[in-house]
């Protein structure tokens, strides 16, 4: 098949899933008439009509809780908030109801909805329209947290997180939006992803690589180069973030016995924290070297290009740390040309 924009997989994904049931439909700001800030819903509004099809107010609180209301009572809303840093407004609804309505009811109502929403920065949008908050999300039990990197697994993926009879955060990077990839099947063919299954998308044997949407695409590229100075780095996307796949992270690096975590956001506290504690855990015994993790500086992200792109991880970066990881085993490694 020719390949796609990971745009475009969201957006037939959408309507493939609108058709097949009639109790999907999608809410958020600017998604009908203007067709989405991204032009992920382009189209939708004209085929299905504004019930199914909802503009709303710019108040993220209210139409999130009005899509958990709708959740329990049978539907299964697919939320857009236009970034992730204007989730924080939704915080309430979603940690302290989406979340818990469940647990709380003893089973008696479930939320099955999604929140879309991208994040990440490099377009030049500020400090606060730029992060990636998703460990705010991750942390939280009751909800369920994905990052798929590539068209086709934003397709699998957000087919299984409609069909999800919890709640779903679907993390977009708005870096990922023109990237482009080829679909196993037609969109409604694809079959729907296991969340909570990480994917080892390159098999190797001399270091793990472990990334997560923007990042997990970086680390394949980094992979190539270091398959051509004969390294054979072994490349793990999480693809979900809670559930988190520790098996296949464990296995990978004790076959490996050395792994570098890379992530679009700060160092502390981070993913990559819980990744390399995880390692830590399980394949103690198989490290020759320490865990390395690579992620943007620890300030808020400043406008200007040159230093927006200095504070985020970039291929460089991540390459220099798995070098220097493939050092510390012993390793020889080739220098890169200067």
């Amino acid at each position: 098949m020719a390949p796609v924009t990971y745009r475009q997989a969201l957006r037939d994904t959408l309507r493939a899933e609108m058709l097949r049931d009639e109790n999907v439909f999608l809410m958020g700001e600017e998604i009908g008439l203007f067709e989405g800030s991204y032009k992920i819903t382009e189209g939708l509004l004209k085929e299905f009509g504004p019930k199914r099809v909802r503009d709303t107010p710019i108040a993220e609180e209210g139409f999130v809780g009005a899509a958990i209301g709708a959740a329990m009572l049978g539907l299964r809303p697919v939320v857009e908030i236009m970034t992730i840093n204007f989730s924080l407004l939704a915080l309430d609804q979603i940690v302290n109801h989406a979340a818990k309505i469940y647990g709380m009811f003893g089973g008696q109502a479930s939320v099955p909805m999604v929140i879309r929403t991208p994040g990440g920065g490099g377009q030049q949008l500020g400090a606060t329209h730029s992060q990636n908050v998703e460990l705010f999300y991750s942390f939280i039990p009751g909800l369920k947290v994905v990052a798929p990197s590539t068209p086709a697994e934003a397709s699998a993926m957000l087919k299984a997180a409609i069909r999800d009879d919890d709640p779903v955060l679907f993390l977009e990077n708005l870096a990922l939006y023109n990237t482009k990839g080829e679909l196993p099947a037609p969109v409604e063919e694809i079959e729907p992803a296991e969340i909570g299954r990480a994917a080892v998308t390159r098999p190797g044997t001399d270091i793990t690589i472990i990334g997560y949407s923007r990042m997990a695409r970086v680390a394949a590229e980094v992979a190539e180069t270091l398959a051509a100075e004969g390294v054979s780095a072994e490349v793990v996307d999480l693809r979900s973030l809670r559930p988190l796949d520790r098996a296949t992270v464990v296995e990978s690096v004790r076959k490996t016995g050395c792994a570098v975590v890379a992530e679009d956001d700060w160092l502390t506290y981070g993913i990559g924290a819980e990744i390399a504690a995880t390692i830590q855990e399980g394949a103690f015994d198989w490290l020759d070297a320490p865990v390395r993790r690579v992620a943007m500086a620890e300030v808020p992200l400043p406008y200007a290009k040159s230093l927006e792109s200095a504070a985020l991880p970039s291929a460089d970066s991540l390459l220099t740390a798995v070098r220097d990881t493939l050092r510390a085993t012993g390793r020889p490694v080739l220098e890169p040309a200067r």
